[in-house]
């Protein structure tokens, strides 16, 4: 299994001079502006936390951290060179990347892991909804987040899975704050709720299935991108984030109560639902081999060619 780890990255940097390997060395640089893009979701929060609980400063990185509604808005941000970095999905780096778009993920972000985060996301119908089976969604209405999508995928696989054909059904994209009262007034016939939205969801629906089993047990959701050219020229601070990143996941996923304030900050939601949710986990590496479900579902389903998704990671240049 190939890991792009700290030690890893640094030895390929430097040929083995660890001219960065310590935390000391990082904060004797001098402070280097970052132009970062991310989603206000929980999920994306990590950022804010770098921010917030001064793993940026600690690095020398002042992060300049812009909110987008969408992760194509912010793919385009960064092909365009408004920003450095920004939060990417797995299954889209992967479409974009059959697409010749010259995009690479330099550090990760959230994981799916079950059981520990399967209450992160639900498959829910009205709850006086006859539906049991994949089979019952057949020519039904089911609202997704994005079409083609993480949780537009989930769905189709869930129905494929469970006696249905997904081919059949009619999608739409609804907003996630609005799920709750599209599955309330049966505008549609199930829809994929995400966190902070199942509390108020489950107050007139029921759930079909929680998480991402569907397309694995253990998998990288999404993670932080550049572009191979802003990359290249710039090996330094792509090792400074990465680290960065590293060192706050692992504060994170060890501190719910500190970061659970942050996250309330910026995305407003409330800190009650926020105490009482089931929060993301952040991974430490860029996996391959968790990179790989994602990247391999979303070809089957968005109709290209799988690859070996060692091809998304970028490598430094000794």
């Amino acid at each position: 299994m190939t890991e792009i780890t700290r030690a890893r990255a640094s030895a390929m940097l430097f040929g083995g001079a660890a001219l960065l390997s310590s935390s000391a060395a990082l904060r004797a640089q001098a402070a280097a502006p970052l132009r970062v893009g991310t989603i206000l979701v929980e999920a994306a929060a990590e950022i804010y936390f770098a921010q917030d609980a001064g793993f940026f400063a600690k690095a020398g990185l002042v992060a300049d951290i812009q909110a987008f509604d969408t992760g194509p808005a912010i793919a385009a941000a960064v092909v365009a060179n408004a920003l450095d970095i920004g939060y990417i999905t797995v299954d889209a780096a992967a479409a974009i990347h059959q697409k010749h778009v010259p995009l690479v993920l330099i550090a990760p972000s959230a994981e799916y892991l079950s059981p520990t985060t399967q209450g992160t996301s639900a498959f829910m119908v009205p709850a006086n909804s006859t539906v049991r089976s994949g089979s019952d969604l057949n020519g039904k209405t089911i609202a997704v987040i994005a079409l083609n999508g993480i949780t537009h995928i989930a769905a189709r696989a869930w129905i494929d899975q469970n006696g249905g054909d997904s081919t059949t059904a009619k999608f739409i994209e609804v907003p996630p704050p609005a799920m709750p009262a599209a599955l309330a007034a049966a505008r549609v016939d199930a829809a994929w709720v995400t966190e902070p939205f199942l509390a108020a969801a489950k107050k007139s629906a029921r759930v079909l299935g929680y998480g991402f089993d569907v397309i694995g047990k253990r998998f990288l959701l999404n993670a932080w991108f550049t572009t191979q050219t802003w990359a290249r020229e710039h090996p330094d601070l792509v090792l400074r984030f990465a680290q960065t990143m590293r060192e706050t996941a692992a504060w994170a996923n060890a501190n719910h109560a500190a970061s659970a304030p942050i996250v309330a900050k910026y995305t407003k939601i409330d800190p009650g639902i926020v105490a009482n949710m089931t929060r993301s986990y952040y991974a430490d590496q860029l996996t391959p081999a968790l990179l790989q479900p994602l990247a391999d579902i979303s070809a089957k389903y968005n109709n290209f060619a799988p690859f070996p998704v060692a091809e998304l990671i970028y490598t430094p240049v000794r």
